[in-house]
């Protein structure tokens, strides 16, 4: 089932500026993508992905508003220069017109392991986007994170046709876009699991953004860990488990932080327990520096599917690895 709202992806000259690299290659990006995002309705996408190494940044653009990712390296100096970004916005007035007003900055740094990302801003600035047809809010300027994982674009297809006429747990489920292709693509049942009150009543208005009652697909506010404790004493079974967890997480609801590295074994034995005979383990991570030992899960067949879960704006290969785990 895909909407029909009709998207509108604004024309761009086609042309070579002899003075800007950075230009030409932004322009070149989006008149590629736009004809892909055109036929698939997808108003959200990446127009740059670090593609200079003199331009540490990840450009996004969100139905006509751009978010602007800022790659420092250095904790003491997180916000880009002054000069990068009047130099940026430029790149942007003169390929889209756009203002100051609709291009959002933000700085992704090496933090600290303990270190966590706050809130911005309290503007409760939301709007809706399309991908392949389906609606989602999101807001670029109250979060870190838009409200969207640009980067799971084709996972989240791959998990939908997985799901059909199935049964569908979303661990970690952030604001449930797993979960929302899958319910639209004819998942029979689908549960979405996250700690966060905001992203929990986020799902909420993504799922009713689309029309879809929450009778056959439920929202459960709960640390995925003792989710999954609970869970398996209960006669719930899935044919699909979608894990994309933070790569380190820390809550006062959580009784420890959560280390992806040191805890995905017994996360995924734990999901391995509540699968039907034949069904998939879709199991994410944006960790660069993790080591998936397959030892620890005999009984499966595991296939790496990272490559095929990459979507084409995105240059930067690494942005995650995915694994897909079949029960015997």
């Amino acid at each position: 089932m895909m909407s029909h709202d009709f998207i509108s992806l604004p024309l761009i000259a086609d042309h070579e500026d002899k003075s800007s690299a950075l230009k030409n290659r932004i322009r070149k990006n989006y008149r590629h993508v736009r004809k892909w995002a055109n036929r698939t309705k997808t108003n959200c996408f990446r127009i740059y992905d670090r593609d200079i190494k003199e331009y540490p940044l990840a450009i996004d653009y969100y139905d006509g508003r751009f978010c602007v990712q800022y790659f420092s390296f250095n904790r003491d100096e997180d916000e880009a220069p002054e000069e990068l970004v009047g130099e940026i916005n430029g790149v942007l007035a003169s390929i889209f017109g756009a203002t100051p007003a609709i291009i959002y900055w933000r700085s992704r740094i090496r933090r600290k392991k303990l270190e966590q990302y706050e809130k911005q801003a309290e503007e409760q600035d939301f709007f809706t986007v399309l991908e392949y047809g389906v609606k989602f809010s999101v807001n670029l300027q109250d979060y870190l994170d838009t409200g969207l994982f640009l980067d799971h674009r084709e996972t989240r297809q791959m998990a939908a046709a997985l799901a059909k006429g199935k049964r569908l747990l979303n661990l970690f489920a952030y604001t449930g876009s797993f979960s929302v292709h899958a319910a639209l693509a004819g998942a029979a049942f689908t549960k979405s699991v996250d700690l966060s009150n905001t992203y929990t009543q986020w799902t909420q208005n993504n799922f009713a953004l689309n029309s879809i009652s929450t009778k056959n697909h439920h929202i459960v506010r709960a640390d995925c860990l003792r989710f999954l404790e609970d869970e398996v004493c209960s006669n719930n079974r899935y044919d699909v488990i979608v894990i994309d967890p933070p790569t380190i997480s820390r809550s006062k609801k959580m009784e420890q932080m959560f280390d992806v590295q040191r805890d995905y074994a017994y996360l995924i034995e734990c999901a391995l327990k509540l699968l039907l005979p034949g069904g998939v383990i879709l199991f994410s991570t944006n960790s660069r520096r993790f080591v998936f030992d397959s030892s620890y899960f005999p009984d499966c067949s595991i296939q790496e599917i990272s490559q095929k879960t990459i979507p084409l704006d995105f240059h930067q290969k690494k942005i995650h690895r995915c694994w897909k785990l079949t029960a015997r």
